[in-house]
């Protein structure tokens, strides 16, 4: 069997030729829990009690497992820099390509400058001090966030890789810490209880939970961003796949587990209800000791959801400078900063983009609650999130057939019965997914959920729509825009195989 043949741009041998390769399977396993495992959203799971717990494990069966065994696939046979990019362009054509790298791209800047912002920003005047909402502090707080997430981006793979690494040990010691807790505070005061009667699998909840459940599924693909700079990833990336599955179910199942236990699902809010299940317990279990061990958990859990952008933006703006100079994107972008080896103006776009974006939901939400403010940003990260998935997946498929003669060093069970079963199932609750994160309360209508929009998003449904098509709008016709301005670098195309090509043709000015 061959190795990939792949018709690249002359630009793209000469940036690559600045990457180092440095990611052993230590440092992929825990850069994909770091993506995999995020914290923000396990509040929003627990408050809808012992069924989003259910959900939660019936999505790591039907979604997950087929999910872990296409990237191990496509991740170990096509190993080029900007993984999901390149497989889509393989697939289906660089248009393609340039369209959903944007939107996963752009998820980031979204995610980090909304979500992880608001939920950090909500933990630390928690338990530490009080920063008040659209304050001078409060855009100070959010801002210096999104830009320590840029900074990480920009360092050195050879050394930014160790905070991802920090971060998948940290959520390990957090998690760990809190279930250590959980069960002192069982020994002293006794639990909640988990009602096993409200397991019984309601339309309403499914339809509110999905969206936000896959959102917390993905990131399987994230290290094939960085794929050249990978020392084996013919043997690293299935066993990678394998492993941060694991770590990154238990790791959500455990805390949510544990929040149902300690606090009634009435009392946790969307925001912050793994904060409020920690400054039960704590208080519950150490007395005297909570506020000073509140304050080093804060700590902690701000640090989780700072690698958690950090690890995204590492692998999606490699992504996208990957388009850039691949000629699907503004080709002005695709040059790697040859003392770092990291996509510098694709990292200070994305900082751009997630700083605006953070004034924006401040100014534009203030007058909603925290909790309304903070689902509807988390909703627009997670509708571009989910899109991009609706290329690479059927991508990974197109493939078994486009490129038989590939080698590939991993291939999912059951032969062409099991990519078509694992990449229906996939692409199906994504579709599913999208359409609830972009139309919510159209399904429940159909089914005859009973659904007040207003009372769900703290704001009218044309609002909610202005704001998630509008920026789904802007956010393709930019990428188009871009895929336009690179029809020179296209017209220099050459033929390479295998992984790392030396450059063999003259290198265009970007």
């Amino acid at each position: 069997m061959a190795a990939v043949a792949e018709q690249t741009t002359a630009f793209a041998l000469a940036e690559k030729s600045k990457l180092i390769k440095s990611l052993r399977q230590f440092d992929m396993v825990f850069f994909t829990v770091c993506a995999f495992v995020g914290l923000d959203t396990l509040g929003t799971v627990a408050n809808n009690g012992p069924e989003g717990f259910f959900w939660l494990i019936v999505l790591a069966i039907v979604f997950v497992a087929p999910y872990m065994l296409m990237m191990s696939e496509v991740g170990s046979a096509f190993r080029m820099e900007g993984g999901p990019y390149e497989w889509v362009k393989l697939a289906f054509g660089r248009l393609h390509g340039g369209i959903a790298a944007i939107l996963y791209w752009i998820t980031n800047p979204l995610w980090v400058g909304g979500s992880l912002a608001f939920t950090a920003t909500a933990a630390w005047s928690a338990n530490i001090f009080k920063i008040g909402d659209a304050s001078p502090g409060d855009f100070v707080f959010k801002l210096a966030f999104v830009w320590l997430s840029i900074i990480v981006a920009i360092v050195s793979l050879r050394y930014g890789k160790w905070i991802p690494n920090v971060g998948g040990f940290m959520r390990i010691f957090v998690l760990g810490f809190f279930t250590l807790t959980l069960v002192v505070y069982a020994f002293r005061h006794g639990v909640h209880g988990f009602p096993v009667s409200h397991l019984s699998p309601t339309r309403s909840i499914f339809l509110a939970l999905v969206p936000v459940l896959l959102f917390n599924y993905v990131g399987f693909e994230l290290q094939n961003g960085a794929a050249e700079e990978m020392e084996n990833p013919e043997k690293d990336v299935p066993l990678s796949v394998l492993y941060s599955g694991l770590i990154g179910v238990s790791l959500y199942v455990v805390p949510i587990l544990g929040i149902l236990l300690v606090l009634p699902a009435k009392a946790i809010s969307n925001i912050s209800g793994f904060i409020d299940a920690v400054t039960t317990t704590f208080h519950g279990a150490y007395g005297g000791a909570a506020h000073f061990l509140l304050i080093v958990m804060t700590l902690c859990f701000v640090g989780t959801l700072l690698t958690s952008g950090a690890v995204w933006m590492i692998g999606s703006d490699r992504i996208q400078a990957a388009a850039a100079y691949d000629g699907a994107f503004f080709p002005w972008f695709g040059v790697f900063n040859r003392r770092f080896g990291t996509p510098v103006r694709v990292n200070v776009m994305s900082g751009v983009a997630s700083s605006l974006f953070c004034i924006a939901a401040i100014e534009l939400l203030k007058h909603q609650s925290t909790s309304a403010a903070f689902t509807v940003v988390l909703y627009m990260a997670i509708s571009t999130t989910l899109l991009s998935y609706l290329w690479i997946f059927p991508a990974v498929l197109k493939l078994r057939y486009t490129h038989p003669d590939v080698r590939r060093p991993y291939v999912v069970p059951f032969g062409n019965a099991g990519i078509w079963i694992s990449t229906i199932l996939t692409t199906g609750w994504i579709a599913l997914g999208t359409w609830v994160a972009i139309f919510p309360g159209v399904l429940e209508k159909l089914f005859n959920v009973p659904y007040n929009f207003h009372d769900s998003w703290g704001l009218s449904r044309a609002k909610f729509e202005l704001y998630t098509l509008g920026t789904l709008a802007v956010i393709i016709a930019f990428g188009i825009v871009g895929y336009l301005t690179g029809g020179n670098i296209r017209k220099q195309l050459v033929q390479v195989e295998g992984d790392r090509p030396e450059p063999t043709a003259p290198v265009p000015t970007a």
